[in-house]
This record gives C-alpha cells, sequence and structure tokens, in this order.
C-alpha cells in the first residue's frame, strides 16, 4: 500500500510562497492561516520553522536583499560602485515594493542585508574614506534608495486638470504626471545619485588633497 503523499515543507518554500503573497496583495495579507491554505499544510506546522509572522516577513525581506548585486566593490572605483549598487539595489526594491516597509528599517539581524552592509562599507573603507563617513555615506544611499522605492512622486498627484486649473497655476500640468510616472520617477532617482556622487566625489578629493598635503 502506497505511504500518503505529505507536502515537503521547507523554509525556502514558506519564505518563497509569503514573498509571492507580499508582491501580489501586500504585507497584510501575510498570516500563518493564509500561509497554510497557500502550502496544503497545517498551520502549527509553520511553527516548526519561523515563530512569528515578523520573522517570515524578515525572511522574506532578506530573500529580497539577496538579490542584489554587490560584486561591484570587488573591482570597481568606489563611486562607479556605489553607482551600479545603487541601480541594482533601487531595480530589485521596484520588483517589491510592497517588502519595502521592512526593510527600511535597516538590516536588524537579517544575515543578506548585514552582508551587503558589510560589503558596501568595506569597499569604501578600502577607498579610503573615514570609518565616520563611510557610516554617514551607507545611510545617504540607503535613504535615497528606499525612499525612493516606498511610492511614487508622480501618482501622488490627482488626474484631475480642472483641481489645478485656478488655484494651483504652477501645477498646471501635474495631471499628467500619472502617465508619465517611468520618466519622472526614475528620472528623479537618477538625478539624485548622480548629484549625491557629485557631492561625495569632491568631499573625497578634498580629504584626499588634505592627506597628501600632510605626508
Amino acid at each position: 500500500m502506497a505511504r500518503p503523499r505529505h507536502t515537503l515543507l521547507t523554509r525556502e518554500r514558506i519564505v518563497e510562497v509569503a514573498g509571492a503573497l507580499v508582491d501580489a496583495e501586500g504585507l497584510d495579507a501575510v498570516s500563518v492561516r493564509r500561509l497554510a491554505t497557500e502550502l496544503g499544510v497545517a498551520g502549527p506546522s509553520l511553527y516548526n520553522h519561523f515563530a512569528t509572522k515578523a520573522e517570515i516577513l524578515d525572511a522574506v525581506a532578506d530573500a529580497v536583499v539577496a538579490q542584489v548585486d554587490v560584486s561591484y566593490f570587488l573591482d570597481e572605483h568606489w563611486s562607479e560602485a556605489l553607482r551600479l549598487w545603487a541601480h541594482s539595489y533601487h531595480a530589485v526594491l521596484s520588483a517589491h515594493p510592497n517588502i519595502v516597509p521592512v526593510l527600511a528599517h535597516g538590516p536588524g539581524r537579517r544575515p543578506a542585508a548585514l552582508a551587503m552592509a558589510d560589503t558596501v562599507y568595506g569597499g569604501l573603507i578600502a577607498a579610503g574614506w573615514p570609518p565616520g563617513r563611510a557610516t554617514h555615506i551607507g545611510a545617504l544611499m540607503r535613504y535615497l534608495v528606499t525612499g525612493a522605492a516606498l511610492g511614487s512622486f508622480a501618482l501622488g498627484f490627482d488626474e484631475d486638470p480642472e483641481l489645478y486649473q485656478e488655484r494651483y497655476p504652477h501645477l498646471r500640468n501635474a495631471h499628467l504626471l500619472a502617465e508619465r510616472r517611468q520618466s519622472v520617477d526614475e528620472g528623479a532617482f537618477a538625478l539624485g545619485l548622480e548629484t549625491v556622487l557629485a557631492g561625495l566625489e569632491v568631499k573625497k578629493a578634498g580629504l584626499d588633497s588634505l592627506k597628501g598635503s600632510l605626508t
């Protein structure tokens, strides 16, 4: 007589299904009961892998961060590494915007997030940035990338042209922003990133010049 089939439950499978739910329906869609239904298992079996819903969302967030390419810090100039990493980070978060509120709280104890922070910080230190400034740069880049992913600037304006015509004349074309979301939001991120990098290049040149004068 054949043995009854049981769904093989692993941490990876739980994270995969939870991530799909977050992407499709948002953070509130994730619950032990809903996950158990989607996985075809009894609810209590999930507790063999995760103690709480928060732990599941943490694991989903870390799986998303693991998709970010940090390899640029191995062989690129520090500013180019920051640029390429930021674009990779931005692209990953843009593909999974619903998990961004979890990521915005910082790496916590998440392995992939800590590994990314370690790589970025280490790359900046190796490039000659002082530890304090390297910390500031890491924080600044996280604010830029996660801030851009938290919501669309273009979609924040109503599409009714009559709303703006009389009371807000300088915003008379604001109703068109939604249909131009891609160019507006991506253009703003690119401008912000290039502005930050240009400023950091100036700061770094000043630091290097000062070091040179002291030797």
